[in-house]
């Protein structure tokens, strides 16, 4: 989540979606079920329309969906539910009961990545993924990635970049220890 470059404030919703994308799919279903009136945006992934400067404005890792409201972006369709869900509360996709709520998205976790593609995903996208991730966060300031407090995104933004900074050091070779401080 980023916010919006310029422009005014607004409290229509704009969905910027691809027509195949399942993940579009997912956000266009959760509106639906919610009962938000939105704009639909259709970015042709096809012919690179993802590219554009404009749109990589939006989302500098250039995927779909990406979810305008007023002078917040949000990209991710996880992303986009959880906003959505704490946003518009009046049609809950959501259990109320915390284990409940723990088991669902557990769930859909186990379901949506598995081994393959989480390793598909480290191989091919990580090192765009931070570029991207430095871009999105250059407003925000303070000692940690999004203000003075840590919050969710800090702490997994962090320990996926330990991770991966310590899977890159054993494939050179190298033994990388981790003082606990850092964690």
């Amino acid at each position: 989540m980023a916010p919006k470059d310029g422009g005014e404030a607004s409290s229509k919703l704009v969905l910027y979606s691809y027509w195949q994308s399942s993940c579009s799919w997912r956000v266009r279903f959760a509106l639906n079920l919610k009962g938000l009136s939105y704009e639909y945006k259709a970015v042709n992934l096809a012919k690179g329309e993802q590219f554009t400067p404009d749109f990589e404005k939006l989302n500098p890792l250039h995927f779909v969906p990406v979810l305008v409201d007023g002078d917040v972006v949000v990209s991710d369709s996880y992303a986009i539910l959880m906003y959505l869900e704490e946003k518009y509360p009046q049609r809950t996709l959501l259990p109320a009961d915390p284990q409940q709520k723990a088991l669902n998205l557990q769930k859909y976790l186990e379901e949506k990545v598995g081994l393959e593609e989480r390793l598909l995903f480290v191989q091919t996208n990580i090192e765009k993924g931070f570029l991207a991730l430095e871009k999105l966060l250059k407003d925000f300031v303070g000692k940690y990635a999004t203000g003075e407090e840590v919050y969710m995104g800090f702490v997994i933004c962090r320990l996926m970049y330990l991770w991966h900074l310590r899977l890159l050091w054993l494939q050179n070779g190298l033994r990388l220890t981790c003082p606990s401080s850092l964690l």
